[in-house]
């Protein structure tokens, strides 16, 4: 069996791992506005941002997510999860700094989920099994 037929399964796995992951936080948006603009303020040091604008990039982020999980415009829509997540990973370094502390050492999950994005798009164009075909 040829490397392309063997790596399509694994990618389709790796890719709906990540949108049930990222679905569950965009969901958390529409779920809980203002523990999600808390997050905000908390990790990306922005001010309250406010239900309509949760409610915004929560909708936005459905989109992107229902392209990434359909295997269409893969460079844009691989690409958006994967600097997502590489910004939300990096935003919690100060978890990373005391793990132990309260419930830090669940961020470092975060970490072989930004190789997963990673991994996605880089072999974004061997993904072909359920994927849109562009």
């Amino acid at each position: 069996m040829e490397v392309a037929a063997r790596v399509r399964l694994p990618l389709l796995l790796l890719r709906l791992s990540v949108f049930v992951v990222m679905l569950a936080w965009t969901t958390m948006k529409f779920v809980d506005p203002a523990r999600s603009a808390g997050i905000f303020k908390k990790f990306y040091h922005l001010p309250d941002i406010g239900t309509a604008i949760t409610y915004t990039l929560g909708g936005l982020e459905v989109l992107l997510l229902l392209g990434f999980v359909a295997g269409f415009q893969k460079r844009f829509t691989y690409g958006a999860v994967l600097l997502l997540h590489a910004v939300s990973t990096l935003s919690s370094y100060q978890q990373y700094i005391s793990p132990f502390q309260s419930y830090n050492l669940l961020f470092y999950a975060a970490w072989p989920m930004l190789a997963a994005c990673f991994a996605l798009y880089v072999l974004r164009d061997l993904d072909t099994l359920c994927a849109v075909k562009t």
